[in-house]
């Protein structure tokens, strides 16, 4: 009965997650405590599913800090090795960035690919993972990445989080991007399912738990400091400890501190992206690496600061400027289009695309009910809609219809996303520019997770994943890579850890 509850209370919070995330994180943070302190507490549970704070133990095996996607796949992972996991999340809610993941999550060699024909290979996966991080890619890393790729699609087949339809993102010659089997956005479906599991698995997990700092004893971590949202601070002791607190993204500080021409930039990171991890790291004595290498990514509502998935271009929406005309292959690397869209005049663009890349990218219907897309019956009324030269875009559209039949892009050599042409009407624009998305610097880790010191030792007991962690996409990140990242070596440090704990427990 418990665990139906348990259940129950998931998706109900998930639900609000995804709801909140869709208008203003910071508003679902606010609204999600504000629910939290107004309820009682059911089934060892608050009412919107997470663990009361009442029942924080001074002791586990592992303490997880952060409750995004790495964290709770670290933790379902650990459980699986027979410990007793803990995750503490610093913010109302869990799901951090992941929750407003977009895209999918890359993967090559798996049984959806193989189903819908798609030849691909692992080490093709590597060299143009490698070839969009400049060749300046943790090689050991991105080797262990690209080969745990299909296991970890399976992984979360087995957990019931089903990713079966495919599409493309820049930088990549097959469709190896997963997503949910409808199309829609991998963020808050992603959430959901790994929620979902941690409940079933009755792992504690605790909200407004901040943190702060990360302890040691004779060389060795063995707890942390944690604040809690009443303001008392408490020692949790454990064998050892995996820290998935995300990147900087939405630390205005640090960002200008690496790269001062960001300080104007609008990000899509959640607000609780504050690099608090790696700061606990570095006190430790744990390496950074790759800390300037900061993403822009190219399709960024403004007003919102809401990413644009790069599905819809892998769906076969096209770049246009004010003038009606593209400017760029739409599915280069993140780096490529930023820099072509900061190069026109306005520093912004059009997502233009029609009825049929709406019907594959089912994440457009959010972005609709958002605001951001604008509609005309004809190519000239969304023209005249958007602004831009009737004639111009009607003529654009028309060669890059000729192109797609040809499967020649006579324009900018682009080889993806051209399975579909533009004419089916009605018309869609939604305007964008680049804005802050991923960290690709953050500590040092090796193919075990475990945190190293600037002499390449480990430091003992501690271990990290996801957006924390530096090294693995180099100078530029490849789309679809993150989720595919959070969640390889999200399990890989829970089973590492999970190793470490036994040993020490002998």
């Amino acid at each position: 009965m418990k665990k139906v509850m348990m259940r129950l209370l998931s998706l109900s919070l998930v639900m609000g997650i995804v709801t909140g995330c869709a208008s203003d994180q910071k508003e679902t943070a606010k609204e999600s405590k504000e629910s939290k302190d107004s309820t009682e507490v059911t089934s060892g549970a608050s009412a919107n599913g997470y663990t009361d704070l009442s029942e924080l133990k001074d002791e586990y095996d592992i303490v997880i800090v952060g409750a995004g996607g790495a964290g709770m796949t670290a933790a379902l992972q650990a459980k699986e090795a027979g410990m007793n996991p803990v995750i503490l999340e610093k913010m109302p809610v869990a799901g951090g960035n992941t929750i407003k993941s977009s895209s999918g999550m890359n993967a090559s060699e798996t049984k959806y690919q193989k189903a819908d024909g798609i030849t691909d290979s692992n080490d093709k996966f590597y060299e143009e993972t490698l070839k969009g991080g400049k060749g300046t890619n943790d090689k050991e890393l991105l080797r262990f990445f690209v080969d745990h790729s299909s296991d970890a699609i399976d992984w979360l087949d087995s957990k019931g989080i089903e990713l079966s339809n495919l599409t493309i993102t820049g930088g990549m010659s097959e469709k190896r991007t997963h997503r949910p089997a409808d199309g829609s956005a991998i963020g808050g479906y992603l959430v959901d399912g790994l929620v979902r599991n941690v409940q079933e698995e009755d792992i504690p997990l605790f909200v407004d738990a901040d943190v702060t700092e990360l302890t040691e004893k004779d060389g060795q971590v063995n707890g942390v400091k944690v604040k809690l949202n009443d303001g008392e601070t408490k020692d949790i002791k454990a064998d050892a400890v995996i820290v998935t607190t995300g990147g900087f993204g939405a630390n205005k500080e640090m960002l200008e501190e690496y790269d001062p021409e960001l300080k104007d930039y609008v990000t899509t990171n959640q607000e609780g992206t504050t690099g608090d991890g790696i700061k606990m790291i570095e006190k430790l004595g744990g390496a950074t690496v790759d800390m300037k290498e900061i993403q822009i990514h190219p399709t960024v509502q403004q007003e919102k600061a809401y990413l644009i998935g790069e599905a819809v271009r892998g769906e076969g929406a096209i770049l246009v400027s004010q003038e009606g005309t593209r400017f760029v292959d739409e599915l280069g690397t993140r780096d490529k289009v930023s820099a072509a869209i900061n190069e026109l005049p306005e520093k912004a663009a059009y997502l233009i695309f029609d009825q049929g890349v709406r019907d594959r990218a089912k994440a457009i219907d959010f972005y609709a009910e958002q605001g951001f897309v604008v509609e005309g019956k004809t190519i000239e009324e969304l023209a005249k809609n958007i602004d831009v030269p009737e004639a111009a875009l009607k003529e654009t559209l028309d060669l890059w219809n000729t192109d797609v039949k040809a499967q020649s892009d006579s324009e900018f050599g682009r080889t993806t996303g051209m399975e579909n042409d533009l004419v089916t009407a009605p018309y869609y624009a939604i305007k964008i520019a680049p804005g802050i998305h991923h960290t690709m610097g953050g500590v040092k880790i090796n193919t075990k997770t475990e945190v190293l010191k600037e002499d390449g030792t480990p430091i003992k007991g501690l271990y990290a994943a996801g957006e924390v962690t530096g090294g693995l996409h180099g100078a530029n990140r490849i789309g679809g890579n993150a989720v595919a990242d959070i969640i390889i070596f999200g399990r890989q440090s829970g089973t590492e850890a999970a190793a470490f704990v036994s040993e020490q427990q002998k």
